[in-house]
């Protein structure tokens, strides 16, 4: 196992240099994401100012307040909590994320599947896990909203935040075909057969 610092945005060469059970800390800009937000620009065409090049994207649909526009909240919010949510449900959107828009990272809860390990390993990506709770954790690691896109989503927008050491996160998923999820299912697998076999009971 080894830590990551990573200021963003990443090269390709980087994201391969991760395996899993590594832990990274991100630096300087963070995007968040949600289900509305990837269903308006794969499903519908739109498309964002932000270069998203090399860069990680969160699974949040953030708790803000609307302030006025200022040297401290360039974007008009100011964060009240921002917190990660399901990553599985946006499963579809890894690829065209990654090969229409060049983010390199995804972070969420719970993992991703078999067509985003796919992605990871042929274009180059990771998924880094938060432990889910943590929401005022993650706030303090986001100095500033910095902007903002596909506002009239919101709170699915497309946020623009800047981070200083932010996390550190677990390499869940890395480029190489390993997944964290895929051994914590066999070991339950494995753990649940024993228990069945000590009971005297045949597995299904």
């Amino acid at each position: 196992m080894a830590h990551h610092n990573l200021e963003m945005p990443v090269t390709e060469a980087q994201v391969r240099a991760l395996h899993v059970n590594d832990t990274v800390t991100l630096q300087t800009t963070l995007y968040g994401i949600r289900d509305a937000t990837q269903i308006h620009m794969f499903d519908r065409g739109r498309t964002t100012r932000f270069d998203l090049n090399g860069h990680a994207v969160i699974h949040t649909a953030p708790n803000v307040k609307k302030v006025e526009t200022s040297d401290a909240y360039p974007a008009g919010y100011q964060a009240i909590c921002i917190g990660t949510t399901t990553s599985d449900r946006m499963e579809r959107f890894t690829r065209p994320l990654m090969t229409q828009n060049g983010v390199r990272l995804i972070i969420g809860k719970g993992g991703l599947r078999e067509a985003s390990a796919a992605a990871f390993s042929e274009l180059g990506g990771a998924y880094l896990a938060i432990v889910g709770g943590t929401a005022a954790l993650e706030t303090t690691w986001i100095e500033q909203i910095e902007a903002v896109d596909l506002d009239d989503l919101n709170p699915e927008s497309l946020w623009k935040f800047r981070i200083r050491d932010f996390g550190p996160l677990l390499v869940a998923m890395d480029s190489h075909g390993a997944s964290l999820y895929d051994v914590v299912r066999d070991d339950a697998q494995c753990r649940r057969a024993q228990v069945l076999a000590s009971l005297g009971v045949k597995a299904a």
